[in-house]
């Protein structure tokens, strides 16, 4: 409690050593001696108590890991990004890959759709002609049976 009624006391130095200062004319600054002042603003700054200190150096040790939590949280949402990104590209290459396949089996199954339909319809054509022939065939032997009876 000491050192905060000398604050006090050197606060009311300060104002008194401005109040009394040289105005500088058509203006609201005034010339004090620099010296005076800064010694008067270092001896308030040692009587702070230690309290004050420590929350000065607590709030600047805030801010920094603030800082660095953000630096950190902004690396974790970069990487995440990434991995969408790549998640992503991924499932377009799978999802092309599917399409190209579905794609492939249908390519395959019309193909084998025309080849068993042009297989079907030649051998058809084959069994057409061995019947005409074998029916030919069929009335020559019965014409020579025929010939011989």
């Amino acid at each position: 409690m000491k050192h905060i009624m000398e604050i006090f006391t050197l606060l009311e130095t300060l104002e008194d050593m401005l109040d009394k200062s040289r105005g500088i004319p058509f203006s609201s600054k005034c010339i004090v001696n620099r010296e005076d002042i800064l010694d008067i603003v270092k001896e308030i700054r040692l009587k702070l108590p230690d309290e004050l200190k420590q929350a000065k150096w607590i709030k600047e040790e805030r801010q920094r890991i603030l800082v660095e939590a953000q630096n950190e949280a902004d690396d974790i949402i970069k990487e995440a990004e990434n991995r969408i990104i790549s998640m992503i590209d991924e499932h377009e290459i799978t999802k092309k890959a599917y399409e190209k396949k579905v794609e492939i089996i249908e390519t395959a199954n019309e193909m084998s759709r025309e080849i068993k339909s042009g297989t079907e319809e030649y051998a058809d054509s084959v069994l057409a002609g061995i019947e005409v022939a074998l029916e030919d065939a069929l009335k020559v032997i019965k014409n020579n049976r025929k010939e011989l009876k």
